[in-house]
């Protein structure tokens, strides 16, 4: 892309900035390609512990001082949790870059992870597990991944499980850091109206002194999937249901058409062909989407929705039923331009938005070792051809290759 810049420190840690003019805010974070799927079976859930604990003490600083720095000068601090990805990110005021900087590279490289704090997020992790317990609609996508990536740490719940979560000790945090740890696999990225120069400069500042460390850790490739059909009781009013299988990894060429594809199935856009067909026509579901999420050697369709049990049936039907249309009929021209069009709306639009912009930056980089330009991906979307979009629903949707959870109420 031309409007970004790159610069590599001796450590291996990549500075990647975009200079955008007209914004008085600036956007940083640091990106780890460190997460839930490195864990082992007794290690579940420490990415996301880490990620919590990275604000609660730092060599040269309290608790407190962490979360009220940014916060004081009106600005945010936060992090997530992925499968792949840890990432510590910040919001602030352009003058207040460096003070943004400074205090992402402390929790991420300066932590020390106090036995009392340790104890105390403890709790709050348990009740955010509640939380999504007590959620159907999230909960269901967590258990869900389980069928989809048995016996793999990709299956696995990234907050983890109530039993590993108790264990965690100081030294567990400390231990899977060293582990998969690598400077080489470090992105710090930003975009604010600051030059290039400027941020080189305050970044090898805080992140030069970083020591440099390799990991040669080797993340396993899922085999084991098999289809599977489940039926859970909860105590719900209305029953939960998410229908999927594997699908393609960030570096399969076949990515982009198929996200392609299942935007036009089940996307945002309320034109969605599982939308006009469940909701506008039949008044099925509120709500349902299909999602695809690729990885770097893997990928998953999953589609979601909830509905009145004596309806569940019904619903999946129709939802087999537009997959076999997309598998016997091919776009119309018309079809195919409008599909197209949706979705490089939907990129430009996502690109408005410097934050996002800023944490694509940061994954691209550590992913593909580049950053597509928009003008590239939407030249890929307008050669997609109706066959093809064809031939990939003829290869993936398949109805005895989808796995079903299906969160039912109990019975009275």
């Amino acid at each position: 892309m031309e409007d970004y810049d790159v610069h590599i420190l001796p450590n291996g840690i990549r500075i990647a900035h975009r200079q955008v003019l007209h914004t008085q805010i600036a956007h940083c974070g640091i990106m780890l390609d460190i997460g839930s799927r490195d864990e082992q079976p007794h290690q579940q859930g420490l990415a996301h512990f880490w990620e919590h604990m990275a604000f609660k003490g730092t060599t040269k600083r309290k608790s407190y001082h962490i979360i009220t720095k940014l916060e004081t000068i009106g600005g945010e601090l936060n992090a997530y949790t992925t499968k792949e990805k840890v990432c510590f990110h910040a919001s602030v005021l352009s003058n207040h870059f460096e003070k943004a900087t400074d205090l992402l590279a402390d929790i991420t490289f300066q932590s020390v992870f106090p036995e009392k704090q340790i104890e105390r997020e403890r709790g709050v992790i348990l009740e955010e597990m509640a939380m999504y317990y007590d959620s159907p609609e999230d909960a269901i996508q967590d258990d869900f991944d389980e069928l989809i990536y048995p016996n793999h740490p990709l299956g696995g719940n990234i907050l983890g499980t109530p039993e590993t979560v108790e264990s965690f000790n100081r030294e567990d945090l400390q231990r899977f850091i060293a582990e998969n740890y690598d400077t080489h696999r470090i992105v710090f990225a930003s975009v604010s109206n600051l030059p290039f120069t400027q941020v080189v400069k305050i970044a090898e500042k805080y992140f030069s002194d970083v020591p440099a460390q390799h990991s040669y850790r080797k993340r396993r490739v899922p085999t084991d999937y098999v289809p599977q059909q489940t039926r859970v009781e909860r105590p719900i009013t209305q029953a939960q249901c998410a229908l999927g299988r594997p699908a393609y990894g960030l570096t399969d060429p076949r990515r982009l058409p198929f996200f392609m594809l299942v935007n036009l199935l089940g996307g945002p856009g309320m034109n969605s062909r599982l939308n006009l067909n469940l909701r506008e026509k039949n008044g099925l579901v509120y709500s349902i989407d299909a999602s695809y999420t690729p990885y770097l050697d893997t990928g998953f369709l999953g589609i979601y929705f909830g509905t009145d049990l004596k309806k569940m049936d019904r619903a999946q039907t129709l939802i087999m039923k537009e997959m076999k249309r997309l598998r016997d009929q091919p776009l119309t021209t018309l079809q195919l331009h409008q599909t197209k069009e949706q979705l490089i709306g939907q990129l430009a639009m996502a690109e408005e938005s410097n934050n996002s912009f800023m944490l694509m930056m940061a994954k691209s980089l550590l992913d593909i070792d580049r950053v597509e330009s928009l003008n590239d991906i939407f030249n890929d979307i307008k050669a997609v051809t109706s066959v093809q979009l064809q031939d990939l629903a003829q290869e993936s949707f398949v109805e005895d290759q989808f796995s079903s959870l299906t969160f039912v109420p109990e019975k009275v």
